[in-house]
């Protein structure tokens, strides 16, 4: 696939800068066989069948981002952190007023300071003086990891990251699973009415987990989008959750997924005669899907407005094709959809 086939041109002002609310009061584009509908979230119920099983992403947004100073010098520093390696060192992305050296001290907040040791591409690697767990200190001293482009398009709006830390975070994110850098933004459209509503009509909701890296945001600059290198996010999915799953694929049910980050798990599960019954099956997946592409496991699929140049807008183009896909965005601009993270929904029943 040609990665120029994924560019277009948003006009500005179409980037949200913060949930509809409620919630589930956002826009919904319908998009059924090149027909399209306009709904909002709170219809979303009535789009599916009595038996469907809803499968959603509950990892937890961790407040991955921290500013500080150089000790030393007092030069500004950012920093995204990613994951903590293997010997309990800190694995961050930095930019500073400078260059960063072996040694330099970084201070993130009150009495906590990070040593850089070594970089790998864009990669750091620092050890961090609390002895307390990334995810605990981070609680104290980071904040809401929002995507670039919101922080650009808010300009000189405040917007208090208390806010944001809830608004980033969907209703169902399990806390003990706070590993993500980015929010699973599908699922930024339920709250307790329209979970409530999915409830009423029967439909079962059951979870898996994929913590979500910034890699999620790397634009694609090869020619084809099959050359990206490909990004690692690890995932897991609960023994029960695995026999719902192969149960309703056995019985003809229809699986809706919340979200592109949902659908790289499903399709990332090995063939189900493999799965077990109880604990769980977990693991590393670099899974590209572009078109085309056969889904095992998706028989609906509901996503935001992607990044141009974007994996996950490929992965939508495989769900729905690249003419339906085009139309599908010009439909949205015209009809004022919002875009990104915080922006409205789509959903897309799967082809027949």
């Amino acid at each position: 696939m040609k990665t120029s086939d994924l560019t277009y041109e948003l006009p500005v002002g179409y980037v949200a800068t913060e949930p509809a609310s409620p919630r589930s009061s956002a826009k919904m584009l319908i998009v059924e066989d090149d027909v399209f509908r306009h709904r909002k979230m709170t219809d979303f119920p009535a789009e599916l069948q009595s038996n469907a099983l809803l499968v959603v992403n509950e990892t937890a947004v961790l407040p991955a981002r921290v500013q500080g100073y150089k000790v030393v010098s007092g030069g500004k520093i950012e920093g995204l952190f990613l994951e903590e390696d293997q010997n309990g060192n800190w694995l961050m992305m930095l930019n500073s007023n400078g260059k960063l050296r072996q040694g330099t001290e970084l201070a993130i907040g009150n009495e906590v300071t990070l040593t850089v040791l070594d970089r790998d591409d864009a990669v750091w690697r620092c050890v961090c003086s609390d002895g307390r767990s990334p995810q605990e200190v981070l609680h104290d001293v980071g904040s809401t990891p929002l995507p670039p482009y919101i922080r650009s398009a808010r300009g000189d709006q405040h917007v208090d990251d208390k806010k944001d830390r809830n608004s980033y975070q969907t209703l169902f994110a399990d806390e003990s699973q706070c590993h993500s850098v980015a929010a699973p933004t599908a699922g930024l459209h339920f709250d307790t009415l329209l979970l409530e509503a999915l409830e009423a009509k029967g439909i079962e909701r059951v979870a898996v987990t994929l913590h979500v890296g910034a890699g999620t945001f790397k634009t694609v600059e090869t020619d084809t989008v099959e050359e990206h290198p490909m990004h690692s996010e690890h995932w897991s999915v609960q023994g029960e959750v695995l026999q719902k799953i192969a149960s309703a694929k056995k019985a003809g049910q229809p699986i809706i997924a919340v979200g592109t980050t949902t659908v790289r798990t499903l399709e990332s599960l090995p063939e189900m005669d493999t799965w077990p019954t109880s604990g769980e099956l977990s693991g590393v997946t670099r899974l590209l899907i572009t078109p085309p592409y056969d889904f095992r496991f998706v028989d609906g699929l509901l996503t935001n407005f992607h990044l141009p140049n974007s994996t996950l807008l490929a992965l939508v183009v495989a769900f729905i094709g690249l003419d339906c896909l085009k139309s599908a965005y010009e439909e949205a601009m015209a009809e004022n959809y919002r875009f990104f993270s915080y922006g409205d929904a789509m959903y897309i029943p799967k082809r027949g």
